[in-house]
């Protein structure tokens, strides 16, 4: 690993652990609560201790004046949930694009299973070369969706096993997928790969279930989280970003991390 790619790592997470909080949701699903402000939605979010903040590059001036220091994530695909197929994620920008937004890193969504795999794997590996031509962090996010992938199967942990494995084999830096459930079937995943592996969110819960999740990753041997809709549309993204913060750089224990930060602990 060359000396610049190294120090965008560490601007995007600490000491090779990240909580990065996605908020490309703009391009998905709209001006979501937590989005329309989306200045003060960051400020607190960075506040409360998140490492880096994903967004789409043509947000990156509302991003940089209130990051607080925070390392930034250029994303560089996407989809509408109105659209035909969400799943069906294009192109959105170039490494350089991303550069002269004053990204510390880029990112890359995939649906391994789906009937787009073959052009996005394509994507991918085009994008990961252009990014190692100037020392740029790559973020695959790698998901095992498609028909024949049952996310209540018993062996689901196989299909994103194999999802990680392939944004290892295709060049990537660190590798974000979704959670299986528990930190016995989740250690899988991380075992698929010698990358840093980070959990999605995914469909908001409550603050323990996040929690719970977070603990349970780190458990299995995961390296954080990129957690979006969990954060930023919560009541409070400063002291939910805390939380999360304190399991993934102190090693809390989740009930812990909500009392330290402020938040309810469910009797």
């Amino acid at each position: 690993m060359n000396a610049g790619k190294r120090t965008r790592l560490d601007r995007i997470g600490t000491d090779d652990r990240y909580v990065v909080v996605p908020m490309d949701h703009g391009i998905t699903m709209g001006a979501v609560t937590g989005l329309k402000d989306i200045e003060s939605t960051i400020d607190a979010i960075t506040r409360g201790g998140a490492d880096s903040i994903l967004t789409q590059r043509g947000i990156a001036g509302r991003v940089h004046p209130n990051k607080n220091d925070a390392g930034y994530i250029a994303h560089l695909n996407g989809s509408t949930n109105i659209g035909p197929d969400e799943d069906d994620k294009r192109r959105t920008g170039t490494v350089e694009d991303a550069i002269r937004a004053g990204a510390d890193a880029v990112s890359f969504h995939i649906n391994v299973g789906s009937e787009y795999e073959r052009e996005q794997i394509a994507g991918l590996a085009e994008l990961t070369g252009e990014a190692e031509r100037y020392g740029l962090p790559v973020l695959a996010m790698t998901y095992a969706r498609g028909p024949e992938i049952d996310p209540e199967a018993e062996d689901f942990n196989q299909a994103v096993g194999h999802a990680v494995r392939l944004g290892e084999e295709l060049g990537a830096d660190v590798v974000k997928t979704a959670y299986t459930g528990d930190a016995e079937t989740f250690q899988h995943v991380v075992e698929s790969t010698s990358l840093p592996v980070v959990i999605a969110g995914g469909s908001r819960g409550t603050d323990e279930e996040t929690l719970e999740m977070v603990r349970g990753a780190m458990d299995a041997g995961a390296a954080g989280v990129s957690m979006g809709r969990s954060v930023f549309q919560h009541e409070d993204p400063e002291k939910i970003t805390r939380a999360v913060a304190s399991v993934v750089h102190d090693d809390s224990e989740a009930a812990d991390a909500l009392r330290d930060a402020g938040l309810a602990v469910e009797a």
